[in-house]
């Protein structure tokens, strides 16, 4: 049996077109093709990274569909946006600046066969610095249902950019929505409340690029506020229990404000291995 799936993935003026070069080659040499890849420019890119894009648009017609936005709206309506163009119910999320293990796509179309209520399948990831061959560390997420729900009370139980998910159930959710630093954690959460079967796979789908730059971008000022936003909405929401919330706030809220160096050495010690 056959199951044909797109892939998403948005892109935007501040990424490096090397990166994202490599991403799209990793993208088209999978075991199992993908029946279209779905690229949301979020706003206007460089030339560098138009140049790239046209280029594969080119070498591999019909393979791409390249949707432009006028202006950058951020990574949630980006992807909202995408879901919506995808022509196909199964889509596999991508970031482009992240190596795809070639057999990936197989591995998440296989369980989606097995299993026909299965509406979201992820999986491990590596982690490196600069050389994808030098392996800096793993975010090894829950497995089974029950375990993700637990895990979700506290931090994200799926690596974003190792999601097959089904378009309808997406839809049905609510879509990817603007919520800053979590729009997939946020849709993740949606998708549990309704009872959806999710699960992830033992097996490390995506080689993704972490060092200093991605430490940053989750400490600060914005990243607390953003933080604290977001666990308000989970509790809003009747996701947390207020014993829940207070414990993550003083954490995730307090770690956020930690010099980069301190975060690096929880990041290393407490959340990889």
């Amino acid at each position: 049996m056959k199951m044909e799936f797109s892939v998403l993935m948005s892109v935007y003026y501040k990424e490096n077109p090397e990166y994202l070069k490599l991403s799209l080659d990793s993208v088209i040499k999978q075991t199992v093709s993908a029946a279209e890849i779905v690229l949301i420019k979020d706003g206007p890119l460089t030339k560098e990274l138009d140049d790239i894009i046209n280029q594969y648009s080119d070498k591999y017609a019909g393979l791409f569909r390249v949707f432009s936005l006028e202006e950058n709206v951020g990574l949630g309506k980006a992807l909202n946006y995408g879901v919506q163009r995808c022509k196909y119910d199964l889509i596999a999320r991508m970031d482009t600046d992240d190596i795809v293990v070639p057999e990936r796509f197989e591995l998440q179309v296989n369980e989606f066969i097995k299993d026909k209520e299965l509406v979201l399948c992820g999986g491990y990831i590596a982690e490196f610095a600069r050389d994808p061959l030098i392996i800096s560390g793993y975010r090894r997420v829950p497995l089974t249902q029950a375990a993700i729900l637990k895990f979700a009370k506290k931090r994200n139980p799926f690596n974003h950019m190792t999601v097959m998910s089904k378009k309808k159930a997406v839809l049905e959710a609510g879509n990817y929505q603007d919520m800053p630093y979590f729009e997939d954690y946020w849709l993740w959460v949606r998708l549990l409340q309704k009872g959806y079967a999710v699960k992830n796979i033992d097996q490390v789908l995506v080689n993704v690029r972490a060092g200093t730059d991605m430490l940053g971008r989750r400490g600060g000022w914005a990243y607390a506020k953003a933080s604290f936003y977001y666990f308000n909405e989970l509790l809003k929401s009747k996701f947390l229990r207020c014993s829940e919330y207070i414990f993550i706030i003083i954490s995730r809220v307090s770690i956020a404000l930690f010099p980069i160096s301190i975060r690096k050495q929880i990041y290393n010690c407490k959340l990889r291995k």
